[in-house]
């Protein structure tokens, strides 16, 4: 998570909402990470668990990262909940809940949905705190 949070804080610092994540393979060795890129990008997609996933996905030349670990600063999206399942990531761990559009237990709970051919184990509120400040001293600026 560490890691995770050094990367949103470059996020914020470059005008993007401050998010950052990182892919661990089963040993936890790292193999991805990425951070909010939209602003950058002028991309939609560009969210950090979509850019780590991404170099995860290209570290391993699959798609599928079973065994693998997510970590990231803010519950994910719907979207990055998708995405998560997609690649069939094993673990989302995540810092701040989103109670606007969480999809991993606060407003929904994609990641987990029995109805789904896929869950993740979810683990939520790690460095919560630390998460949570980094976005409200974002937003506070913007406010």
């Amino acid at each position: 998570m560490e890691r995770a949070l050094a990367l949103a804080e470059a996020a914020g610092a470059a005008g993007d909402v401050p998010v950052g994540a990182v892919v661990m393979d089963a040993s936890g060795r790292v193999i991805g990470e990425g951070r909010n890129l939209r602003e950058a990008t002028h991309d939609p997609t560009a969210h950090a668990e979509v850019v780590a996933l991404r170099e995860a996905a290209a570290s391993l030349s699959a798609w599928n990262l079973e065994g693998c670990t997510l970590v990231v600063t803010l519950e994910p999206c719907v979207m990055c909940a998708g995405a998560v399942l997609q690649a069939r990531i094993s673990r989302l761990v995540f810092g701040a809940w989103d109670g606007k559009a969480g999809a991993a237990g606060s407003v929904y709970d994609v990641v987990r949905d029995r109805r789904l051919p896929y869950r993740a184990e979810v683990v939520p509120g790690v460095c919560e705190d630390e998460a949570s400040a980094l976005l409200r001293a974002f937003f506070d600026v913007r406010r």
